[in-house]
């Protein structure tokens, strides 16, 4: 394996792992990793984290141990983020199977939450490329997790987990090979119906052509596209390479431009230069803000930092308030929805919560491998439904919204993911995400209950 220079050699890793554990065993029962960043949406317990919560520094676990170009596999320390690992891997011509659209989206927190992007319809989740992994359990055990080993029970439970079975502190993945640019066909749908049998088609893996990536946009009901990528080793003669990191937002270029390239670096973080397209809240989008706020501040962490202190704060609705206006509900939600109920599920959305644009991202189990905290079925296409924003609140019902949301996933077979809000009653949270199968796994790894259970983790209570 090729030892690369960003994080020093095996021995520096496991260095930095006895001085954690030591730092574990010396805390409470109250441990939180002190990560730099959070993708989570449940503001406050780790913006504001209780005053007897011991932050354990996990800066000396961020980065890739080494890659190994002939076996296509990384070993990554689990904090790192994509980002880096990404650098790491395009060096060698290589990218993890799915690089979640955010920059700042550690591996260990992929795993251990659910990430997805537009390669899941060949290879599924993150997780699912994960060869092994070292789990930090809650009662301070480091144990090397495989899915056929002693611990097999634990490398399963593991993905949707959120940490309360343990931290992964090292990770062994596969990495496929990339080309260096990604041809783009921005594909116009009249409406959701139409979208849907097209997914269904794109993702025939046996259909002549070959599509490496694909995800879709909805702008409004009538108005929805499909995006498919192929690797390309240059672009087509006379074509442009387009940059979304300066004056130009990537969403916007759906509209525009049927047919676009990208470099692969480029593609692969397409989205988080406007945060999908949640910077124009901020302005950002419009030409003279862009202009002067700076590049290097046009990031999703960036943006999440500011919503993280509106919601310190209530800044916005007590602006909204002064100037007589309903206050808002937070919407933030990925969902994954059967393929084939796609067009019910938009029909309610666009009626009843009416946030615009949506993302669409197909997503396959990638073998017949089942997780037992995230129970999808093995064989079937589903697409993931994203969607951020805030709607106004209904008087009396603060969390009218999201509760409809997650009563619509229920009615059509679908599930949602839970770095958000979660507003399950505890009998039906553990009914939707394997209650029985959760409390074996954390009574053998966390017997002491030193850590928080699932349910109380995503929801607060």
């Amino acid at each position: 394996m090729t030892t690369l220079d960003v994080s020093g050699s095996r021995a520096a890793h496991d260095a930095a792992v006895a001085d954690l554990r030591r730092a574990r065993a010396a805390s409470g029962p109250s441990v939180q990793l002190g990560k730099r960043t959070s993708n989570l949406f449940r503001f406050g317990d780790r913006d504001r984290p209780a005053p007897t919560v011991v932050r354990l520094d996990t800066s000396a676990l961020n980065g890739v141990i080494g890659v190994d170009p002939v076996a296509r596999t990384a070993e990554v320390q689990g904090m790192t983020t994509y980002e880096t690992l990404v650098d790491a891997t395009l060096a060698h011509g290589l990218m993890p199977l799915v690089v979640p659209q955010l920059k700042t989206i550690t591996l260990g927190g992929a795993v251990t939450g659910l990430g997805i992007e537009s390669t899941s319809f060949r290879h599924g989740l993150p997780h699912e490329s994960v060869l092994e992994m070292d789990v930090l359990t809650p009662s301070g055990e480091l144990l090397t997790v495989t899915p056929e080993g002693e611990y097999a029970d634990l490398f399963h439970a593991f993905p949707n987990s959120y940490g309360t079975l343990g931290y992964a502190l090292r990770l062994v993945i596969e990495l496929m090979p990339v080309k260096p640019y990604v041809k783009l066909t921005h594909h116009r749908y009249p409406d959701a119906k139409a979208a849907t049998a097209a997914i269904v088609d794109f993702c025939d893996l046996s259909r002549p052509g070959h599509v490496d990536f694909l995800d879709g946009t909805v702008f409004s009901p009538g108005e929805q596209y499909l995006t498919v990528g192929e690797f390309v080793d240059e672009p087509m003669p006379g074509a442009r390479v387009s940059d979304y990191t300066g004056q130009e937002v990537f969403y916007r270029s759906l509209q525009r431009r049927p047919v676009d390239h990208l470099s692969v670096h480029d593609y692969i973080w397409r989205w988080d230069p406007d945060w999908f397209w949640c910077s124009r809240a901020f302005g950002v989008q419009q030409p003279w803000v862009r202009r002067f706020w700076p590049r290097h501040l046009r990031r999703s962490d960036v943006y999440r930092r500011l919503v993280a202190l509106d919601q310190r704060y209530q800044a916005s609705n007590h602006v909204r308030r002064a100037f007589g206006a309903p206050e808002e509900e937070m919407v933030v939600q990925d969902v994954e929805i059967p393929v084939a109920r796609i067009p019910e599920f938009l029909k309610v959305f666009h009626r009843d919560v009416r946030i615009e644009p949506v993302w669409l991202c197909p997503v396959r189990l990638r073998g017949q491998r089942t997780w037992p905290l995230y129970p999808m079925d093995p064989g079937e296409l589903y697409v993931n439904v994203g969607f951020w924003s805030s709607v106004p609140r209904v008087p009396g019902k603060p969390d009218a919204h999201n509760r409809l949301v997650e009563d619509l996933v229920a009615e059509l077979g679908g599930h949602k993911s839970l770095y958000s809000t979660v507003h399950y009653d505890e009998d039906e949270f553990w009914a939707r995400y394997n209650g029985p199968a959760y409390r074996a796994v954390k009574d053998r790894y966390d017997p002491a209950g030193r850590a928080k259970d699932l349910f109380s983790k995503v929801t607060g209570r």
